[in-house]
This record gives structure tokens, sequence and C-alpha cells, in this order.
């Protein structure tokens, strides 16, 4: 029961990040997705964030929620893999919290105490943390010989990589898009948890 409904979060998590962006830039005159970041559209005082931020507060809920059930199903034999999942649950639980008390204070990076921790501390921490648990999940996907799910932890790591390096070397008028990169990239991850621990457990009752 608590893995289905880790499951059905964690797509749920998925379907409203993704609303919030398309909905959000909708209601955003003028907002151009490949140059600007996704988190102007719930900055204080932009057009759409009223609107963008109902979709945004679903889906933090969901992936938190997704994430703590997670951590209580968590029983897995491979110690990397179940420090990977909790390290993950911790940086989700830094986004939701961090993100809501200090959200943009304006579209883009005014130099404001709001906008430095949103940016540097919190952001940061959230990237740190991304990468150290799901490194750590795909050592211990291998471990475990789940090769699947190793390769998609890989797959995650890439595209956050790709996402880092496109918005440093790339114009800033594709900012949006490689930003897309890193940030989709764990959004999804958490959905690919949740299912890949539905399908274990689903395989578990087959065999037994």
């Amino acid at each position: 029961m608590i893995t289905n409904c880790a499951c059905c979060f964690g797509i749920i998590s998925v379907i409203f990040y993704l609303l919030h962006d398309m909905i959000g830039g909708a209601n955003y005159k003028g907002y151009n997705w490949m140059s600007q970041a996704v988190s102007d559209l719930t900055s204080i005082g932009s057009p759409s964030f009223y609107i963008a931020n109902k979709y945004l507060t679903i889906y933090k809920i969901s992936n938190f929620i997704c994430c703590a059930l997670l951590c209580i199903i968590n029983n897995e034999k491979n110690s990397i893999l179940k420090i990977g999942i909790y390290l993950f649950t911790l940086m989700n639980g830094i986004s939701f919290i961090g993100y809501t008390l200090f959200p943009l204070s304006s579209s883009g990076y005014d130099e404001s105490l709001q906008s430095f921790i949103h940016v540097y501390i919190i952001t940061g921490s959230v990237v740190l943390l991304s990468i150290i648990s799901i490194s750590l999940i795909s050592f211990g996907s291998f471990k475990d010989k789940d090769k699947v799910f190793g390769l998609l932890s890989i797959l995650s790591l890439t595209m956050m990589f790709i996402g880092a390096f496109g918005v440093t070397k790339f114009n800033k008028q594709y900012f949006g898009i490689f930003e897309r990169f890193s940030i989709y990239s764990t959004v999804i991850f958490t959905a690919l948890i949740a299912i890949k621990s539905y399908l274990s457990k689903t395989v578990k009752r087959k065999t037994q």
C-alpha cells in the first residue's frame, strides 16, 4: 500500500512540475523559456506567480510525500543504496522548505539577500546533495546487479552535468534550456525511484 502511494505521488509530482512550467510560462507575458530560469515563473511580483505557485506547491507536497514514503519502506540491505535514498530525500526536503521560504524576489538575480540565499545557499546545497545521493544510488544499484536503474541514475547525473556545463559555458539566451536539463533530471528521478520500489515489491510478492 505504501509503495503504491509513493509511486502515485512520484508520478503526480512530475506532472505538476511540468504543468507549473507550461501554464506559468503561458501566463507570463514575454517569458522566454529558452533564456529564463524556471524560478522566474514563481518569483515575487511575476505575472505568473499566483497560478504557477499553485501547481508548484502541489508538486512540492507530492514530491516530499513520495520521498518520505520511500524512506519508510527503505529496508534495503545494501547500505550504499539506503544512504543514497535518505540523502535524496534530505535534498528534496531542503528544496521544499528552502525555496518556499526564499523564492526569488524578482525575475533573475537582483543581488538581494533573499535572492542570494535562493541561488547560492539553497541551490548550492540541493545540487551538491543531488550529485552525492544519485551517485550513491547508482553505485548501490550496480552493487545489487540492477544495471537498468544504475544506468538510469548515470543518465540523470549526466543530464545534471550537461545543464550545469551549458549554463556556465553557453550564451545566456540558452540559460533556460540548460537549467531545465538539471532540474528535470532530479524531478523525474524521484518518480523513477518510486516506480523502481513499486516494481521491486511486485516482483518479491510474485516470487514468494
